[in-house]
C-alpha cells in the first residue's frame, strides 16, 4: 500500500479552488517546518550529508542489481525467479493458486516499475522501457487474472509511466518521440477490465478474462460469488484519473458506484466494513474487520481520492471509517480485526504484515502519534526476525512465517521521516538496507523469504518489489535538489505509481453529489484533525517523537502486551485481565467462577478430556458474553496448538562454498531422529558427495568418498531411517535425501518430517534433512559445474557473509543469529511426518485452525485433554518459561502453498550455472567494496 507523495495542490493542468488548497498546502508546509526543528535539534543524531548520499547510492546499486538480472534472466516474463535464474510465466510453473492471479503474460515486473526508473533519475533507461512495452506487451492474452492486481499493477503501471513521460517530454530533453502510447494501452486494457463491473450491485466480479471477459463460454471466470472489500474498493485511483487522461468518464462512473455500494453496506452501528462481501447481494460474507489484508487500500482510497479529485464526500467517509478504526481496532500500539457486528470483541489474536502501511496513512491523515507508536512496534518485530511475518501474534511471536519482500512498512517509515524529519527514520531505512542485502540478496536478484525464522529462501521476487520498495527508500535518503522533478506534484497510487494532482481540474465530467450524508449524521469533530498544520501536532520539541518511541522499545523482547478487555474498560473494574485460556485451570474454583459468568459450562467426559460449552444466554450480561465467545476461540486455537506441538520446525541447507557464500538458503525437512540441530547452534558443516547406489538402501559401495562429507541420495525403495544407518556407517556426517518425485517444491508442496522405522533409532547420531525435487536440483546442478560443493545444514541460515574475507572455510557465528527460534501461537498447515516405505507414501496433513469456531466445535464446545484438570498456563508445570520466551525446540508452524505440479524439467528451464556467474562477478566485487565501506 503507498501513501500520497504530496499533499500540495499545484502542477501541470490549472489550480483548484483555495478551499482545496489551503488545508494540504499547510500540511506540506508543516511538515517542512517540523523537519526543520527535529533536524537541527542538538543530540538528535542526525545523519550526515554524506553518509546518506551513500545510502541513496546503495539503494541504486540494488535496483540495478534487481532490474537486470530480470531484464537478462526473466524479460518478457512477468516476474523473475531469483534462486534459479530464470522468468516465472504462468502455466509453465507450479501453480501458487490465487498468487498467481497477478500475472497475465504482459510483462508484469517491467510495467510496474516504469515510474519507478523516473524516480531514481534513470530517464535513459525508462525511455528504453517504454519502447519495450509498446512493442513487445499484448493486453489481449486467454488469460484470467485478479482485476484489483491487474488495477494497480498494470494499469497503475501504465498511467504512472505515462504520467512521467509526459512530464519529461515537457522538459524538452527525452521522451520527444513520445506520443501517448502508454495512455492508449492503458485505456485498451481499462475496457477489458470493465466487463468484472457487469453485477446489480456494481461491484465487480475478481476475476476477468483478458480475451473474452467474464460471461463468455470460454471466459472460465464469472462464477464467483464473492469480492474482498479492497479488490472493490481500490479502483478509484487508477480509473478516474484514466477517465480525467482520456475524457471518457464511463471508467471513473464504474469506480464510484462499486465505491458507493460499499459505503451503504458498511454496518450502521460501528460504522465498519467486513472483508469479504457478495457481489450480488451486498451482504457480508467474512464479518471481521481491521485495517490488513482484505480492506486496507479500501480505506487508503478514499483519502486519497479526496486529494486527487477534490470530492468532499470522500473525506467524510474516511473520517467516519477512521474514527471507528480508532475506537474498536485500535489498541496502541496494535492494530486488531474485530466483529462488524460486535466492534467490541477482537475476531483473531494476530496480526498480518499489511497493516504496516496504516502508520503511512496516518500521517496523510496528521494522527501523527499513533502512526509513531504502530511503526515502532512493527519495526521491533523487524529487529527480531529481520523481517516482517507475514502474520504475527499480540505477544509477538511468528503467526505466518514467509514474508514476500513487502514494501508497506518502508513506505510508512518515509512518510514519518517526512512528517517528523527526525533523524531516527533514516536509520530505520539503513536497518531495512542492510537486511534486504544481508539476507534477500542473492545472485539473480533479491528472493522472499521462505521462512524469516531459518532465514530460507522462495523462488520469487514479485513486481512490487521494485515497484515500491526502492521508490520509498530512495525518496527517503533523497535530497530535492536529488529528484529531476517535484515528487509533491503527484499522489501514489497503492502500488505507488505516480498520478499528477493537476488532474483535479481535468475533464471533470462526474457530479460530485454528497451522498455520505444520506446515510449517517456526521460528528463535525470527526474532522478537527483532516490535513492541520503540524504545529499543533509538533510542539516545539525535536524529542516528541521519541518521547513516544521509548516506552515501546522493548515490547517485543521483554513482553508479553495482554490487552485488556473492553468489557472491562467500560466496566472501570480495574486493572485485573481478563481470564484468558492459556491461564485457565479446571481445579481453580475462582476461573470455574468466572467461566459460569460468561456462560461457559465445564463437563468432565469419561475418557478423561474436558469439553467446554457456551451458552450465551446464561451469561451474566452481554459483555460477558462476548468475553465467553473470545474464550472459547482461543480455547480452540490452544488446542490445536498442543496438538501439533510434537512437530519439528523447518530446517536450513546453506550453500556456503565459491561462489555461493551463503546467499543461497534451501528450505529443509527436519528428521526424527539422528542429531537435533536446534540443540546444536553451529549445524553440520561439510562438503557433499553422491553416494553409490543413489537410493542408499545398501551398502555404501564408495565410501572412501562420502567419509567425512554430507552424503546426498534420492528418496525411495527404503526407509529414511535405513538410509541414516548405510551412510552414517560409510562414515558420512549427514545426509541429504532428494525427493524423487520430479518437479516438487516447497513453494507448492507442505514440507513434512521424516519419521523413523518404528525401531529405536539412537544409533543414528548424524543430522537428515529432506529436500524437495527442485530445491536438491539446486545442489545437484552446482556439483556438475564445481565439484567441491559445501553446505551447511542448520536449524536456520547463519551469516550470508561466510566467505567473502577469508577463504579459510571455518564457519564465523552472528550474534544476531544467535536468537532461540519463535514459537508459533498457530499454525497455518502442519508437517506430516513421513515414513517412507518402497511403494507408499503418506501425504502431510493440512489443517488450519482459524478457520474453526465455537460452532464447528460441537454446538459451541471444545473438548481438550484433562490432564491434572488443567491446560498448562505459561507459568505451570510442564511451561516452565512466560509465553513470550522462545527457546530453541520450540514448535514452529509451517505456511505453503498446497498446488503442485510435476511438470517442471530442471535441465531444459535452468540457465547454465557457468553462465550465470559470469554475470555475478561484478556484483559480488561490488558488495565487497560496499561492505568494506560499511566498515
Amino acid at each position: 500500500m503507498s501513501g500520497a507523495a504530496g499533499c500540495r495542490g499545484g502542477g501541470g493542468g490549472g489550480e483548484r479552488g483555495p478551499r482545496w488548497r489551503r488545508p494540504w498546502k499547510l500540511l506540506a508546509l508543516g511538515l517542512l517546518s517540523a523537519s526543520s526543528v527535529l533536524a537541527a535539534a542538538p543530540g538528535a543524531g542526525a545523519m550526515s550529508k554524506e553518509e546518506k548520499r551513500r545510502l541513496g547510492n546503495q539503494v541504486l546499486e540494488m535496483f540495478d542489481h534487481a532490474y537486470s538480472n530480470y531484464m537478462d534472466h526473466a524479460y518478457p516474463a512477468d516476474e523473475l525467479m531469483p534462486l534459479t535464474c530464470r522468468g516465472r510465466v504462468r502455466g509453465q510453473e507450479p501453480s501458487r493458486g490465487d498468487v498467481d492471479d497477478a500475472l497475465g503474460k504482459f510483462s508484469l515486473t517491467l510495467i510496474d516499475t516504469l515510474d519507478t526508473l523516473v524516480v531514481l533519475n534513470k530517464t535513459k533507461e525508462f525511455e528504453e522501457a517504454v519502447k519495450k512495452v509498446i512493442k513487445d506487451v499484448n493486453l489481449d492474452n486467454d488469460i484470467v487474472v485478479s482485476v484489483f492486481e491487474t488495477n494497480i499493477r498494470v494499469l497503475g503501471g501504465l498511467l504512472g509511466g505515462h504520467s512521467v513521460a509526459i512530464m519529461l517530454k515537457d522538459k524538452g530533453e527525452y521522451m520527444q518521440w513520445y506520443n501517448g502510447e502508454l495512455l492508449h494501452m492503458a485505456k485498451e486494457l481499462g475496457y477489458k477490465l470493465l466487463p468484472a463491473f457487469n453485477t446489480t450491485s456494481g461491484l465487480p466480479y475478481p476475476r476477468v478474462n483478458l480475451k473474452f471477459g467474464v460471461r463468455h463460454p470460454e471466459a472460465r471466470t464469472g462464477t464467483e460469488t464473492d469480492t474482498c472489500t479492497a479488490c472493490a474498493g481500490t479502483l478509484i485511483l487508477e480509473f478516474a484519473a484514466l477517465s480525467r487522461f482520456t475524457g471518457t468518464s464511463i471508467f471513473e462512473e464504474y469506480a464510484r458506484k462499486a465505491l458507493d455500494f460499499i459505503w451503504e453496506k458498511r454496518q450502521r452501528s460501528s460504522n465498519l466494513v467486513g472483508v469479504t462481501i457478495n457481489i450480488h447481494t451486498g451482504d457480508w460474507v467474512r464479518k471481521d474487520s481491521g485495517v490488513g489484508a482484505g480492506i486496507d487500500s479500501y480505506y487508503e482510497y478514499l483519502l486519497k481520492a479526496y486529494v486527487l479529485l477534490g470530492d468532499d464526500s470522500f473525506l467524510e467517509r474516511f473520517n467516519t471509517h477512521y474514527d471507528a478504526i480508532m475506537k474498536y481496532i485500535s489498541q496502541p500500539p496494535l492494530l486488531l480485526d474485530v466483529h462488524i457486528h460486535k466492534p467490541m470483541l477482537n475476531a483473531r489474536t494476530w496480526m498480518d504484515s499489511l497493516l504496516a502501511f496504516f502508520p503511512g496513512l496516518q500521517v496523510l491523515k496528521g494522527d501523527i502519534r499513533p502512526a509513531i507508536e504502530t511503526h515502532e512496534m512493527l519495526y521491533q518485530v523487524i529487529k527480531k526476525h529481520n523481517f516482517l511475518p507475514e502474520a504475527f501474534t499480540t505477544d509477538f511471536r511468528v503467526h505466518w512465517a514467509q514474508h514476500p519482500l513487502r514494501p508497506e512498512f518502508a513506505e510508512s517509515t518515509y512518510f514519518l521521516y517526512k512528517a517528523t524529519g527526525d533523524p531516527y527514520y533514516l536509520e530505520v531505512g539503513k536497518t531495512l538496507i542492510e537486511n534486504l542485502n544481508k539476507y534477500a540478496r542473492v545472485p539473480c536478484g533479491f528472493a522472499a523469504m521462505k521462512d524469516v525464522r531459518t532465514g530460507s529462501h522462495e523462488d520469487r521476487m514479485d513486481s512490487f518489489f521494485l515497484a515500491e520498495m526502492f521508490k520509498y527508500l530512495y525518496l527517503l535518503f533523497a535530497d530535492k535538489e536529488d529528484m529531476i522533478f517535484d515528487i509533491e506534484d503527484y499522489i501514489f497510487t497503492t502500488e505507488a505509481h505516480l498520478l499528477p494532482l493537476w488532474l483535479s481540474t481535468t475533464n471533470q465530467t462526474i457530479s460530485k453529489k454528497n451522498t455520505t450524508t444520506e446515510y449517517t449524521e456526521l460528528d463535525d469533530s470527526n474532522f478537527d484533525w483532516t490535513c492541520p498544520n503540524t504545529q499543533i501536532l509538533f510542539p516545539n520539541d525535536p524529542m516528541f517523537a521519541q518521547s513516544i518511541r521509548e516506552p515501546l522499545k522493548n515490547v517485543v523482547d521483554k513482553s508479553c502486551p495482554r490487552s485488556i478487555s473492553r468489557a472491562e474498560e467500560s466496566l472501570g473494574s480495574g486493572p485485573k485481565p481478563p481470564l484468558r485460556a492459556r491461564d485457565f485451570m479446571a481445579s481453580n474454583p475462582e476461573h470455574l467462577e468466572i467461566l459460569k459468568k460468561m456462560g461457559v459450562s465445564l463437563i468432565h467426559l469419561k475418557d478423561g478430556r474436558v469439553q467446554l460449552v457456551q451458552h450465551a444466554v446464561q451469561a451474566a450480561s452481554s459483555l460477558d458474553a462476548e468475553d465467553g465467545l473470545r474464550f472459547m476461540q482461543e480455547m480452540i486455537e490452544l488446542s490445536s496448538q498442543q496438538q501439533k506441538e510434537q512437530q519439528l520446525p523447518p530446517r536450513a541447507v546453506q550453500i556456503v562454498s565459491h561462489p555461493f557464500f551463503g546467499r543461497v538458503v534451501l528450505t529443509a525437512g527436519p528428521a526424527q531422529f539422528g542429531m537435533d540441530l536446534s540443540k546444536h547452534k553451529s549445524g553440520t558443516r561439510g562438503f557433499v558427495a553422491t553416494i553409490k547406489p543413489y537410493n542408499g538402501c545398501s551398502e555404501i559401495t564408495n565410501p572412501e568418498a562420502v567419509k567425512e562429507k554430507i552424503a546426498l541420495m534420492q528418496r525411495g525403495q527404503c526407509m529414511f531411517a535405513e538410509k541414516a544407518r548405510n551412510i552414517q556407517k560409510a562414515g558420512a556426517i549427514g545426509g541429504i535425501v532428494i525427493d524423487d518425485n520430479e518437479g516438487s517444491s516447497s513453494d507448492t508442496a507442505p514440507l513434512f518430517q521424516m519419521a523413523g522405522d518404528g525401531k529405536n533409532t539412537d544409533d543414528i547420531t548424524i543430522p537428515m534433512l529432506f529436500l524437495f525435487n527442485k530445491e536438491g536440483n539446486i545442489i545437484l546442478d552446482a556439483i556438475r559445474e564445481y565439484e567441491a560443493v559445501e553446505v551447511l545444514l542448520s536449524d536456520k541460515a547463519k551469516d550470508r557473509d561466510l566467505e567473502m574475507d577469508n577463504m579459510d572455510q571455518k564457519l564465523p557465528e552472528n550474534d544476531s543469529h544467535k536468537q532461540n527460534s519463535e514459537e508459533a501461537s498457530s499454525a497455518s498447515q502442519d508437517v506430516g511426518a513421513v515414513s517412507e516405505e518402497p511403494e507408499e507414501r503418506e501425504s502431510s496433513d493440512v489443517s488450519d485452525p482459524d478457520s474453526l469456531s465455537p460452532a464447528q466445535a460441537d454446538s459451541d464446545s471444545v473438548s481438550i485433554s484433562d490432564q491434572d484438570s488443567y491446560i498448562p498456563g505459561p507459568g505451570e508445570a510442564g511451561t516452565p518459561e512466560p509465553a513470550c520466551t522462545q527457546g530453541d525446540d520450540q514448535p514452529q508452524e509451517q505456511q505453503t502453498e498446497t498446488e503442485s505440479d510435476s511438470k517442471v524439467n530442471w535441465d531444459n528451464k535452468v540457465q547454465p550455472m557457468e553462465s550465470i556467474l559470469a554475470d555475478w562477478n561484478e556484483d559480488i566485487e561490488a558488495f565487497e567494496m560496499m561492505e568494506k565501506d560499511e566498515l
